[in-house]
């Protein structure tokens, strides 16, 4: 069975001003129940008649609608535009980018890089044959 729409729906916003407190309730008439201090009909008779909320030192209470939907459909429109390069292989030129970005980038970036490469290439718990490096430490 389908839920209801929240077309028209509203709560009641308490806000006590003393406290710095503020309470939702589904109907008023809750809201009397749980404080009996408050009249249901004074209170249903000021939010009613011009929507005026009931405000005193010790309490504001005024009617609020249900958003269920966006209030305009300009802040939820996104576009989002792809950054996208054509090219042929042989014409794209990535090698000399890519050089460039890898020489501007910090000695250790680059060997981490490395090995990370290495490490994807590797089986696993195959080691990498270090008999061709030679071990160069890299001051930071």
């Amino acid at each position: 069975m389908p839920s209801p729409q929240l077309k028209n729906k509203r709560i009641v916003l308490i806000h006590w001003k003393k406290q710095q407190e503020t309470e939702v309730f589904s109907n008023l008439k809750n809201f009397c129940i749980s404080y009996p201090d408050y009249n249901y009909n004074t209170l249903n008779n000021y939010l009613s008649k011009e929507k005026i909320p009931y405000d005193n030192e010790q309490i504001r209470v005024e009617r609020k609608e249900i958003i269920s939907k966006p209030k305009s459909a300009m802040q939820t429109q996104r576009t989002i535009v792809p950054v996208v390069r054509k090219v042929k292989m042989k014409e794209a030129g990535d090698e000399i980018r890519d050089l460039k970005y890898w020489l501007s980038q910090p000695v250790a970036k680059r060997g981490e890089a490395v090995t990370f490469l290495i490490s994807q290439m590797l089986k696993k718990g195959e080691r990498m044959d270090k008999t061709k490096l030679t071990k160069i430490r890299i001051a930071k």
